[in-house]
């Protein structure tokens, strides 16, 4: 595992060294934005580049979460912005960093090593044959990082402006954001504590969260992702269109991610999991339907 890890490190150090090489050629002719863009798909290349040499795509998997704080500082260093002197980008990149720091090292903590692969990509490799690696560089690697940059999009404005104060709406928007946070949190502990307990002490639905959605997990990421917009229209409302990040995050789990676990899990357990799928909320949480006997009871 230590090996593993080391060779995750490298990989992300020298994304990182090659992305700030990039943004140092070109920051003086490009446009900021395009310029970020580009590194960002540079780093991407290169993680891609050792998920090739060490045969396994999930060493892109951590770029979700550790892209962003990069990200982040570009804004924070652009000669307009007032950086971490300003307390509301304090409060942006306090909450950015959160969220971040939680889910990497619940990727960190389940990870287990290089002979593990995500079932989604043991699947693709399977179905694509040959074609994996071009598969895995468009699908598996540069998606994920358009839809996190996209995401990112509410993070200019926030973060690359001067003198911007706290206002009300600023505290909604951090109280959405680190609800999302906070869900996200308890629905990996309540679902680790619902895997450890023997099958014949498990009630008839996950605790907690799961038994109000299928996905809390889900719908705790996408709701971060609106908390940030939040942020967008709390002070920066002309730059209202920076909403394509969070709809493209809905739409990336509501189209591809939430079928694609809900194929999986129905496959591997046919009988529960359709009764789970009857009774609970797909993705936004709501109190679940009743067992039969119990609809029974409620009619008389």
């Amino acid at each position: 595992m230590k090996r593993a890890f080391a060779i995750v490190t490298l990989a992300y150090v020298l994304a990182l060294g090659v992305a700030w090489v990039t943004l140092r050629l070109l920051q003086q002719s490009w446009p900021p934005l395009a310029v970020l863009a580009v590194a960002d798909a540079v780093a991407t290349i290169v993680v891609f580049v050792f998920s090739v040499l060490t045969n396994n795509s999930s060493l892109y998997d951590p770029y979700w979460s550790v892209a962003p704080i990069p990200i982040a500082l570009f804004w924070l260093l652009q000669p307009g912005s007032d950086g971490l002197a300003n307390a509301r980008h304090v409060l942006i990149f306090v909450l950015l960093c959160l969220w971040a720091l939680r889910l990497t090292l619940n990727w960190a903590r389940r990870w287990h090593g290089l002979e593990h692969e995500d079932w989604r990509y043991v699947d693709i490799r399977k179905s694509t044959g040959r074609w994996y690696w071009p598969v895995s560089l468009l699908g598996i690697h540069l998606m994920p990082t358009v839809l996190v940059f996209l995401g990112c999009l509410s993070l200019w404005p926030n973060l690359s402006d001067r003198g911007t104060p706290l206002v009300l709406a600023d505290g909604l928007a951090a109280l959405v954001t680190l609800a999302a946070v906070t869900i996200e949190a308890l629905a990996d502990q309540q679902m680790e504590h619902f895997r450890t307990r023997p099958a014949a002490e498990r009630g008839p639905l996950p605790p907690g969260l799961w038994s109000w959605s299928r996905h809390p997990n889900y719908f705790g990421e996408v709701l971060f992702w609106w908390g940030l917009y939040l942020f967008v229209l709390a002070a920066h409302p002309a730059f209202w269109w920076t909403i394509i990040g969070p709809l493209a995050m809905l739409a990336l789990f509501l189209g591809v991610s939430i079928p694609l676990m809900e194929r999986h899990l129905l496959a591997k357990y046919p009988a529960s999991y359709a009764e789970y799928q009857r009774r609970v909320s797909p993705f936004f949480p709501w109190p679940p339907h009743p067992l039969p006997q119990q609809r029974a009871e409620l009619d008389h």
